[in-house]
């Protein structure tokens, strides 16, 4: 009598894993599905529009740095209604801008 031939079936990827390896595979899928989502939203940051400038009245966020001219007292103003506001004064005189341009 003589046996019939057998047939090898394809044993599924996930039934050859060991526990360990299907570990590392779950970490693997996780930390990339994490990289890809803070991928996009650093790309979608950049997709976004540049938000419109605040009403008139409202204050903005500036950084300018000011200089008497005769005491040498600084300030520097973190808020204004304007990008460029009109100087303080100190010891009755307009303060000079001591910020570089290039920070404006």
């Amino acid at each position: 009598m003589t046996m019939p031939p057998t047939v090898d079936l394809p044993v599924p990827l996930l039934a050859a894993l060991s526990v360990g390896d299907a570990l590392r595979l779950a970490i693997a899928v996780a930390a990339a599905a994490v990289l890809l989502k803070v991928g996009m939203n650093i790309l979608g940051g950049f997709a976004r529009p540049i938000p419109p400038p605040p009403e008139a009245g409202e204050l903005r966020k500036v950084r300018l740095t000011y200089r008497c001219s005769i005491c040498a007292t600084e300030v520097r103003m973190t808020q204004a209604n304007d990008e460029v506001p009109e100087p303080p004064r100190h010891c009755m005189e307009d303060m000079d801008l001591v910020t570089p341009v290039e920070d404006l």
